[in-house]
């Protein structure tokens, strides 16, 4: 079992190539899952804790690691049935405080080799302290190596720039990160600024060596071409099919009424 995850934990690693990104459509249930899972493009799986919350009927700052847990085994159950050659990665938030640790074995037990990991306290809404976000991903990494899966994927992000930070700010954590052991960095602009714009990203970009993940939105954001013109690692859409989803949904009972 942990040869195999370290496995899958090497594989999900090298597939964030800067300039050749892994695209990951973010998934919440099982439904999801084998859509995702079953297009012949797709390389890994992810988790977004947004829709996990939304379709559990709660905000997604109030979806707790049992909740979050309960998608992601039945999840990882699947997964590891039909789709055993796809990794998979969860969305932790930012890892429910001091159960870090905690969260991590859960992670691996059920074959999960990768995280979203954010550095927003939940309890304060505050970034952590540099030192101490640092500290979690290292937290993170010593878990997995103990664990025998020393190529765990994190995937950090910093929300320095919806919290009125700097880009200089966001950069300067998330090289710091990459060096505490994170595979990418993960710089979030924030929905009311329009998430990032192109001219970002590319100074992000080169300022981290290209370990740069970021979230396609849509409409108006850049698409994956672009992104991987800038250079990036990793493009992933969050809860964007999920929300796409509804609005379907939302259409097609209006055409059934009306």
């Amino acid at each position: 079992m942990t040869a195999n995850l370290e496995s899958q934990a090497a594989l999900f690693r090298s597939l964030h190539q800067p300039g050749n990104p892994v695209i990951l459509c973010n998934i919440h249930d099982i439904t999801t899952l084998s859509l995702v899972a079953q297009h012949p493009s797709v390389k890994a799986l992810a988790t977004a804790s947004y829709a996990v919350a939304a379709s559990n009927g709660t905000e997604d700052d109030a979806l707790t690691l049992e909740e979050n847990l309960s998608a992601l085994t039945s999840i990882a159950l699947e997964a590891s049935k039909k789709y055993p050659h796809l990794p998979l990665s969860a969305d932790i938030q930012e890892g429910y405080g001091d159960r870090l640790e905690e969260v991590i074995e859960k992670l691996l037990d059920l074959g999960i080799v990768g995280c979203n990991l954010e550095d927003l306290d939940r309890a304060t809404q505050d970034l952590y302290p540099l030192d101490v976000a640092c500290e979690r991903i290292r937290r993170v990494m010593r878990v997995a190596e103990s664990k025998g899966v020393p190529s765990f994927v994190v995937n950090a992000r910093t929300d320095t720039l919806p919290q009125g930070g700097s880009l200089a700010d966001a950069i300067a954590r998330g090289q710091a990160y990459l060096a505490a052991g994170a595979t990418t960095t993960f710089v979030w602009g924030g929905g009311k600024r329009g998430g990032m714009s192109k001219a970002e990203a590319e100074q992000v970009c080169e300022a981290v060596g290209g370990k740069l993940s970021v979230m396609r939105s849509f409409p108006n954001g850049l698409n994956s071409a672009e992104l991987t013109k800038v250079g990036v690692s990793r493009i992933s859409v969050g809860p964007t099919l999920y929300i796409k989803a509804l609005a379907a949904y939302k259409q097609a009972i209006n055409d059934v009424l009306t």
